[in-house]
């Protein structure tokens, strides 16, 4: 009976119309960022809450990486990042090229091919090819290389070449970078002309990360979040008065909450847990306002919205607000963004999607961004071909709460190098290296109050006894560290876990 009910549900989602899909990615927001998931948690996040109240939360969903440019990788395109060459790579300047190969299956060529119109806003990250006056490309991430850039030329590798119809956002981390400038479709129609005055900027220990880098004149260095908001706004308002009859995809990728917290102006005070809690508060009423839009044009009911992060919170992020304001972006896990440890990747993953996902539910399915690619290819009738999304599942039957039991039988994670590497199985989590594949415990003061000393070249933890990570017992377990070690080589070899 359970399978004819869930045969009959998925019918009826390919027999009629495809909904609108709004993919809301935040950037370093932590686990213990939200209030939903965090009731300790010192920042009020009431619109991600609602979102959480009018759909299904994921209480054990994971980014691919613990960081940004190689999750982006893997939501773009189902396939874990550390299985292509440059897979562990973060992208800064005219760094590239794009690591999406032309002949990758993309989530939204995937979608373009359902009749989808697509749009992405924000932080792209994935890699660019600029090129200089001689049209020779760059493929350098230094600052000597944007005195180069042609900007009368072609940008080669961004969204428009992966299935996106529009794109207007950054080439990398948009406050963080070398290059300060909006890119809009293939093209910076406002080139940067100077270096960047950052004694007129905010000076806090949340805004260290801003580099020296060449700014344009129309780049607002503390509303560029608000800037966003307003072109997925304009593309959504556009959509609706178009009545094509056509659904949308819109990824809207955040500059928050990542370093430097910029908080616009409105914003600023207003959480009473500093200038990165007033960040925060900006993202949540970003996604409030997303949401507020959706239900003034008509599209609230048939839009799929899911919101997550790229992975877990920043050093200083964490350090600061732990000792500034008791707030644990990272409760309640061990380790932070870079770290092979769950506050690295463990992140918080909302659906909402009226009529279709039970309202204020909970999901403990085991659940990656990679899963995003499978889920949607369902939800719309689309076939993966064998050669795409090898790391994708579909994670429909637990979005419609038609999945008693788990649907992946393991779960890949990858630290800041692809070397790097982890796989979960139920309770039992292997982490091939040793220490957190990222942040330097011993050596960096900030952090050693959260150091556990341990030599041991693998680790391998018990989830649902010590979810904390406190205990390796890589020596007491050795039949399920070797299970799990071969698995892991397995699935490395055969270039897939699907």
């Amino acid at each position: 009976m359970k399978l004819l009910t869930l045969l009959a549900l998925t019918f009826s989602l390919t027999a009629q119309e495809s909904p609108n899909i709004l993919l809301i990615l935040a950037d370093d927001l932590g686990y213990g960022d939200v209030t939903c998931y965090n009731t300790t948690s010192k920042i009020t996040t009431p619109h991600i809450d609602q979102l959480a109240r009018d759909g299904m939360r994921f209480t054990d969903a994971h980014s691919p990486c613990t960081v940004c440019t190689p999750t982006r990788y893997s939501l773009m395109t189902g396939q874990m990042g550390f299985r292509i060459p440059r897979g562990g790579t973060v992208f800064s300047g005219a760094g590239g090229p794009s690591l999406i190969t032309p002949e990758r299956l993309t989530l939204p060529e995937l979608l373009r091919e359902k009749n989808y119109s697509t749009a992405c806003i924000g932080k792209w990250h994935i890699g660019l090819t600029f090129y200089d006056k001689n049209n020779q490309a760059l493929h350098d991430g230094s600052p000597a290389a944007i005195e180069r850039i042609d900007y009368a030329r072609r940008i080669d590798g961004g969204p428009l070449d992966h299935g996106f119809d529009q794109f207007f956002g950054t080439a990398c981390c948009p406050t963080t970078d070398w290059l300060y400038a909006f890119i809009e479709g293939d093209r910076i129609p406002v080139p940067p002309t100077k270096k960047i005055d950052r004694t007129k900027l905010p000076n806090h220990p949340y805004s260290q990360d801003c580099r020296d880098g060449y700014i344009a004149d129309n780049f607002p260095m503390e509303d560029i979040d608000l800037v966003f908001l307003e072109k997925s706004r304009a593309f959504l308002q556009a959509h609706a008065k178009a009545k094509s009859g056509k659904p949308f995809f819109l990824f809207h990728s955040a500059q928050a909450v990542h370093l430097p917290s910029f908080a616009a102006e409105r914003f600023k005070g207003k959480s009473k847990a500093g200038p990165h809690g007033d960040f925060i508060l900006e993202l949540d009423w970003i996604v409030g306002e997303l949401m507020k839009t959706l239900t003034e044009l008509g599209l609230a009911e048939n839009t799929l919205v899911i919101f997550t992060s790229d992975n877990g919170p920043e050093i200083a992020s964490a350090v600061h607000m732990r000792v500034d304001h008791q707030h644990d972006p990272a409760h309640p896990w061990r380790g932070i963004k870079r770290d092979q440890w769950e506050g690295g990747h463990r992140v918080p993953f909302i659906v909402r999607w009226p009529s279709k996902i039970k309202a204020n539910t909970t999901s403990d399915q085991l659940i990656s961004h990679t899963d995003v690619m499978a889920t949607i290819a369902a939800i719309t009738d689309s076939k993966l071909p064998d050669n795409a999304a090898e790391d994708s599942f579909n994670m429909l039957p637990a979005y419609l709460g038609n999945a008693p039991k788990p649907i992946r039988p393991y779960l890949l994670t990858q630290a800041f190098s692809p070397k790097f590497l982890s796989i979960r199985r139920g309770q039992w989590k292997y982490i091939d290296h040793p220490g957190s594949g990222g942040n330097n415990y011993e050596k960096n003061p900030d952090l050693k109050p959260y150091h556990l000393p341990d030599t041991s070249p693998t680790q391998l933890y018990d989830l649902a006894t010590d979810p904390g990570e406190t205990k390796n017992l890589i020596n007491t377990q050795p039949e399920i560290a070797k299970e799990l070690k071969t698995l892991l080589e397995q699935t490395k070899a055969s270039g897939r876990s699907r």
